[in-house]
C-alpha cells in the first residue's frame, strides 16, 4: 500500500524518535507548541509542516532530505553523524 506524503512524513518523524527511545515531551519543547499539538500531529489529527520538519532534522542531526526521504534514511541512528 503507498502512503501519501503527509504520512509518510508522519512516519519519518516518528522513526528518530523511535530510535533514540525520546520522549514526545522533548520533541514539543525543540518545536514550540504544546505537546497537545505535538501528539495530535504525531497521531495524523493535524499536519506537520516542512518547517517542523527542518527543526526536527535539526535536533535529531539529521539532513533535511534525509528526514524527507523516509523512515529508513531518518531512523538509522548514527548514520548521518
Amino acid at each position: 500500500m503507498e502512503t501519501g506524503p503527509e504520512e509518510s512524513l508522519r512516519q519519518t518523524v516518528a522513526a528518530p524518535l523511535r530510535a533514540t527511545g525520546e520522549p514526545q515531551r522533548v520533541l514539543a519543547s525543540v518545536l514550540g507548541p504544546p505537546q497537545a499539538q505535538v501528539s495530535r500531529r504525531r497521531s495524523a489529527a493535524t499536519s506537520w509542516s516542512l518547517h517542523d520538519a527542518d527543526i526536527l532534522a535539526a535536533h535529531h542531526g539529521l539532513p533535511a532530505p534525509d528526514l524527507l526521504a523516509g523512515t529508513r534514511h531518518a531512523g538509522e541512528p548514527g548514520a548521518h553523524r
